[in-house]
C-alpha cells in the first residue's frame, strides 16, 4: 500500500505527518487489496481569521475508489471523522465483493 500524504497552504509538524501515516495504515485491516492512499491536508477560510480544517482521503482499489472529505476546527477531529467515514466505506464495499 502507497501513502502520499500532502499539506495545501500551509507546512505540517512532524508530529501531526506521523498521526496520520499511523491511522491510514490501519485501513488494510479492512481491505486487503488497497494499492494506494492519498491524503490531503488543507486550511480553509485563509480571508478569515478562523481557519477551518480539512481532510480528505481518497482510497483507491482495483476497479472502484473510496473518498471522504470532512472539516472541522482541528486536525485531529477532521481525522478521525475522515477515518471513520472510510472505515464504513472500505467495509461495504468488501462485503459487496463477499457477496
Amino acid at each position: 500500500m502507497n501513502i502520499n500524504i500532502q499539506t495545501v497552504h500551509f507546512d505540517a509538524d512532524e508530529k501531526l505527518l506521523e498521526m496520520v501515516g499511523k491511522k491510514v495504515q490501519k485501513l488494510e485491516t479492512f481491505h486487503d487489496r488497497i494499492t494506494k492512499v492519498e491524503v490531503f491536508l488543507k486550511l480553509d477560510n485563509l480571508v478569515h481569521a478562523i481557519k477551518d480544517k480539512v481532510v480528505e482521503i481518497n482510497v483507491h482499489i482495483p476497479k472502484q475508489d473510496c473518498f471522504v472529505k470532512v472539516t472541522t476546527k482541528t486536525f485531529e477531529e477532521s481525522l478521525e471523522k475522515a477515518m471513520d467515514a472510510i472505515t464504513n466505506q472500505l467495509k461495504r464495499k468488501k462485503e459487496k465483493l463477499a457477496a
